[in-house]
């Protein structure tokens, strides 16, 4: 962003990055506002939700000298996070609520209540970058920092919202936003990176917090041959690929789960070769500009190794990602993001 570019509104979690992106903006000759978004409202000690990270939020905001308001998203994170990863793991699907929470919170409740409070622009602290095309057109780009890229969890943003969105700390690497940070004296300069799941807590884990929603299922643990090996507490908490926390005996060679039939109530455990296919079928998908086949690259986790692949979209809006080399399935339920070089070509659904 140019200087005198507007109203930046910034979204601030309470950690370093988010602090950082404020204070480049402010020096850089914006006009900044700081902005959490108050969106769990119940225990939290592992994400960005805590009363201790609005805290945080507005004490940075007090230290750079910007104004500072909390927006309560409760509801919507309710309804489009919550509700959403609880109905998944009841199907047998593994769900991926943080690309959920960008894609109806961050980069669309909040960019409408920007819209609405008259700012220009919207920042966050994402480790990415906003590209514009020859053509005009935009695409989000991995960060500057390998390790800590967070493009897949972006990889919804179309055109509009990428017009809107600037991502300060995407072009510089964490040890840079540290340094940044404490040479400002930013109480967040050393402040833990968020883990995991921010409605998960770190004591009671998923399996509390599903626990105290539905109601789990037992299950039989079967070999690709079909013969039992095992029992399985619940069905709702197993993910394909998954090989720890299955309960099967040690020694031999190393068994994962290759399927979950949820109605049968059936884990099927085999090889790692048995968990290879040469196909991963993906729905939903949501493009950053048009629609694109043929040769890509594909990431199916946030950290995961990008793989070479041929896309097929069939025109219901589907597609087929035709691995190069086998590659292990992907859950359904987690998200499938092409790339072409840096750029984030659009993502979707695994099926």
């Amino acid at each position: 962003m140019s200087r005198g570019a507007g109203r930046v509104l910034v979204a601030m979690s309470g950690g370093v990055d988010s602090s950082v992106a404020a204070a480049v903006l402010r020096d850089a000759g914006h006009e900044v506002v700081g902005v959490t978004m108050k969106l769990w409202g119940g225990a939290s000690d592992t994400g960005c939700c805590s009363v201790s990270d609005v805290d945080d939020a507005r004490r940075v905001a007090d230290q750079l000298g910007i104004d500072h308001h909390t927006f309560n998203f409760g509801d919507d994170f309710d309804e489009h996070v919550v509700g959403p990863y609880v109905a998944a793991h009841v199907a047998g699907h593994t769900p991926n609520p943080c690309v959920a929470c960008n894609r109806h919170l961050k980069f669309d409740r909040l960019l409408r209540r920007a819209d609405a409070l008259g700012f220009d622009r919207v920042a966050t602290g994402h480790h990415a970058r906003v590209v514009e095309l020859p053509d005009g057109t935009r695409r989000v780009a991995r960060g500057a920092d390998a390790a800590k890229d967070q493009s897949y969890v972006l990889h919804m943003l179309d055109q509009v919202a990428l017009a809107r969105l600037t991502f300060p700390v995407g072009t510089i690497t964490k040890d840079e936003v540290r340094r940044t940070a404490a040479a400002m004296g930013l109480r967040t300069a050393d402040k833990p990176d968020s883990q995991d799941v921010c409605f998960i807590t770190s004591t009671g884990g998923r399996t509390a917090f599903l626990g105290e929603r539905v109601s789990f299922t037992p299950g039989r643990m079967v070999d690709t041959a079909g013969c039992e090996v095992g029992r399985v507490d619940a069905v709702e908490l197993v993910t394909i690929g998954q090989r720890r926390g299955l309960g099967l005996a040690g020694g031999g060679e190393p068994r994962y789960a290759v399927s979950v039939d949820r109605a049968a109530a059936t884990v099927t455990v085999g090889s790692r070769a048995d968990l290879l296919t040469s196909a991963t079928d993906v729905g939903a998908l949501e493009w950053a500009h048009l629609p694109v086949t043929g040769g890509v690259t594909v990431q199916c986790s946030a950290h995961g190794s990008p793989a070479a692949a041929v896309l097929d979209v069939r025109p219901d809006g589907s597609a087929t990602v035709q691995w190069e080399a086998p590659h292990e399935r992907v859950a359904p339920g987690q998200s499938v993001v092409f790339y072409r070089g840096d750029e984030v070509l659009g993502g979707g659904t695994a099926r």
